[in-house]
């Protein structure tokens, strides 16, 4: 019978058991993903959705690249690519500082977590849709979107910074912070569920 960790790198393997150790805050849920392909030569993926109350609030996905030869846009051989989405009321999208606070929950959440990284990109998103017509009877949504990657410090990290998204991914939902630290605004909580 054939190792199905033969020929995968014991760093890979190292950062994929942190990535199942960790454990987040109870409204979140993670579960594991197909990954995608030809991002790295070692790829693990994960989506988790944030709900209370069985209402889903926010959800994304989490991917670990790992490329053993080093990338040198990453600045190391490791790499968190992430999503986090969540609705909004539409009044708080219009918020002209909102991608920047937004851009700062991850950051916070990061640093609250003392965890150490470098190479920091990301784009935070604003999208609103008006129903006319048959489905003129919705109400308006709006929807923040926030696509951040990071290189993480070692493969022993990568549980903590799975931890830092999912309080990134709570926050978005609108949920308090678990610890104490400084004083955050979360967003309101959006109305009701996700129009299908």
């Amino acid at each position: 019978m054939t190792d199905p960790g033969a020929g995968v790198p014991s760093a890979f393997r190292q950062a994929v058991a942190a990535l199942g150790a960790a454990r987040p805050r109870t409204e979140v849920a993670v579960s594991p993903l197909p990954p995608p392909r030809r991002l790295a030569p070692f790829v693990h993926a994960l989506g988790a959705t944030v709900a209370v109350d069985g209402e889903e609030l926010a959800d994304g996905r989490f991917v670990l690249l790992h490329d053993p030869a080093g990338d040198e846009s990453w600045r190391g051989d490791f790499r968190v690519v992430t999503l986090a989405r969540a609705d909004l009321e539409p009044e708080l999208a219009g918020d002209p500082l909102l991608p920047e606070v937004a851009w700062s929950w991850l950051t916070e959440s990061l640093h609250g977590r003392g965890l150490d990284h470098w190479e920091p990109n990301g784009t935070v998103t604003r999208a609103g849709s008006s129903f006319f017509g048959g489905l003129a009877d919705r109400p308006a949504r709006a929807e923040l979107e926030l696509r951040a990657s990071w290189t993480p410090a070692g493969p022993e990290d990568t549980g903590g910074h799975l931890l830092a998204w999912c309080d990134l991914l709570a926050q978005c939902a609108g949920l308090p912070p678990e610890t104490q630290g400084p004083a955050v605004t979360a967003l309101p909580r959006r109305r009701g569920p996700r129009p299908v």
